[in-house]
């Protein structure tokens, strides 16, 4: 297991040194949790979308399964860039036949309890939640060939 993600990371900044780290580590499975900086900071959806098919097109090609982790956004970013922001990561699973997860913070999103203080990323008590959320769609990927 690598984690290779980097802190405040869009789509775009991924897609810069993804080639690097396929190469690097040859994972079999590469779990894509991407696209709430992008909403956060109003990037363009489209953009976003472009470059999540994108990642899903290179582990791909580089022989690793792909399981897609979907997030959501707050209510204040407006109801129909919200609602086209999810859409984004159903259409990609989609369209790809990708194993996923349509939100990764689904049971407990609404539990500051579990956040730090920005209200954004969960705390160490959250992980149980998060595991049960993604071990049902990660789990059949592992010792599993990889669809070309």
């Amino acid at each position: 297991m690598v984690n290779a993600s980097i802190s405040g990371e869009t789509t775009s900044g991924a897609l810069s040194h993804l080639d690097s780290t396929l190469q690097e580590h040859s994972p079999a499975v590469v779990i894509v949790e991407l696209g709430a900086n992008d909403g956060l900071r109003g990037l363009s959806l489209k953009r976003m979308e472009d470059n999540l098919a994108t990642l899903i097109e290179r582990c791909r090609g580089g022989g690793a399964r792909v399981l897609l982790i979907g997030m959501r956004l707050p209510p204040n970013y407006g109801p129909r860039y919200t609602a086209a922001f999810a859409r984004a990561f159903r259409t990609l699973a989609r369209r790809y036949h990708t194993a996923f997860v349509p939100f990764l913070l689904e049971g407990f999103a609404a539990d500051m309890k579990v956040f730090q203080d920005d209200g954004l990323h969960p705390t160490a008590a959250a992980q149980p939640a998060i595991l049960d959320n993604v071990w049902p769609a990660l789990e059949p990927l592992l010792g599993r060939p990889a669809a070309q």
